[in-house]
């Protein structure tokens, strides 16, 4: 058994799961706005990136112009920008219809995948791909009802929101995987940790053109404990389990797995953010909604189970070189 395979399929759960968080946010943080909860959570990251490089050996052969711009791109694209997006979507779309828009993410990315790595012959990836598509429509199908309709407030800013987060998070993967093949030498910790200090680095150059546009909400509220304590309670929560977890996780994912099955994994954050939807909501799921987790965990499995095959027969190998 590779070890190295499964190590990929749980820190590609996890990054599901820690990414999913986005999605409860703007139900956290009280009279405080997602810019402010971004300052902070972005802020925390990057002093954790910081510490990461300072405490790895030899890490200033890796600090090169180069890596440090494409660190800090990668940033903007699947942090920063997904993250503000994401949870302008959950503002404005709700809980539950911004996760049913994300769920195009592993759909999208698994076929742009195979297409590019060619991982798995297309018909073996019919069974786990329907199966996702009909887990997402039943986890999803009352996000559209009167019920599910009743916490949006702006179907024309939320969707195309949603789907502008779908699409920086489909070229974020990709692009990433790209630039962790081109540098072998580069360790998982070391690139995780310049892409946490690019994401600090982008939100404190932001701040003061957000302040002028009022979007943020600290300099009205005060940056006071007594006032903005819950605030940094859970930004620097958020910062070390969902952006510094969930960037280690997905590069060890990235690292490990073919976009193909990782994009398969990723949807369970669909999952993971219903979930956290409903909770939310204070209410169960409906037995449509607990049908579709399972048959989405169902093509889950079965996903991994076919690359798995395919990971241990004699010859053959999951990372096919591009």
């Amino acid at each position: 058994m590779d070890r190295l395979f499964y190590v990929g399929v749980s820190a590609a759960l996890f990054a599901a799961f820690a990414f999913s968080l986005n999605f409860v946010v703007p139900f956290i943080i009280g009279d405080y706005s997602t810019f402010d909860f971004a300052l902070i959570r972005h802020v925390v990251s990057g002093l954790v990136g910081l510490y990461i490089l300072f405490s790895e050996k030899r890490v200033m052969r890796h600090l090169t112009l180069r890596n440090c711009l494409q660190a800090i791109w990668l940033a903007f694209i699947g942090y920063v920008g997904y993250f503000l997006t994401v949870t302008g979507a959950a503002v404005f779309a709700g809980p539950v219809i911004a996760p049913a828009f994300l769920g195009l993410v592993p759909i999208v990315l698994m076929v742009i995948g195979n297409q590019r790595q060619g991982s798995l012959p297309w018909r073996s990836l019919m069974v786990p791909l329907a199966l996702v598509l009909v887990g997402l429509i039943l986890v999803n199908g009352t996000a559209f009802t009167a019920e599910g309709l009743n916490s949006v407030e702006s179907l024309w800013v939320g969707v195309p929101l949603a789907l502008a987060a779908v699409g920086l998070w489909v070229w974020f993967a990709l692009a990433n995987q790209a630039a962790l093949a081109a540098r072998p030498e580069m360790p998982s910790a070391v690139w995780s940790a310049l892409i946490l200090v690019g994401g600090g680095v982008l939100m404190l150059a932001f701040y003061p053109v957000g302040a002028a546009m009022d979007l943020f909400q600290l300099p009205v509220l005060g940056f006071d404990w007594s006032a903005a304590g819950n605030l940094y309670v859970w930004g620097a929560s958020f910062a070390l389990l969902a952006t510094v977890g969930g960037v280690w996780a997905w590069n060890i994912a990235s690292r490990s797995l073919p976009v193909a099955l990782a994009a398969q994994l990723i949807v369970s954050e669909t999952a993971f953010g219903v979930i956290g939807g409903l909770i939310v909501h204070a209410r169960w799921p409906t037995p449509i909604e607990v049908a579709g987790v399972v048959v989405l965990i169902a093509g889950v499995v079965l996903s991994v189970r076919i690359f798995s095959a395919r990971q241990f027969a004699p010859g053959k190998t999951l990372l096919a070189q591009e």
